[in-house]
C-alpha cells in the first residue's frame, strides 16, 4: 500500500469510526499479526500513525 493510500484509508476510518479509528486499525494489526502476515500488520501500523496523526489538532509552535 502506497504512502497515499494509507492517508486516504487512515482519512475513511474516521469518518467511518470516529474516536474509535485508532482502535479499530489496532484491532486489524494484532489479527494480521496472530495469522503471521508482518507485512499486512506493519501497514496497518503505519494507518495507526496516520490516523494520530491526523488527529492530533493541538498547534506544533508557538502562536503569534
Amino acid at each position: 500500500m502506497s504512502g497515499r493510500e494509507i492517508w486516504v484509508r487512515a482519512k475513511f476510518l474516521m469518518e467511518k469510526y470516529g474516536d474509535e479509528a485508532a482502535v479499530y486499525a489496532a484491532l486489524k494489526t494484532e489479527d494480521f499479526l496472530d495469522k503471521g502476515d508482518v507485512r499486512e500488520a506493519a501497514t496497518w501500523h503505519e494507518i495507526i500513525k496516520a490516523i494520530e496523526a491526523l488527529e492530533n489538532t493541538e498547534p506544533t509552535g508557538p502562536l503569534h
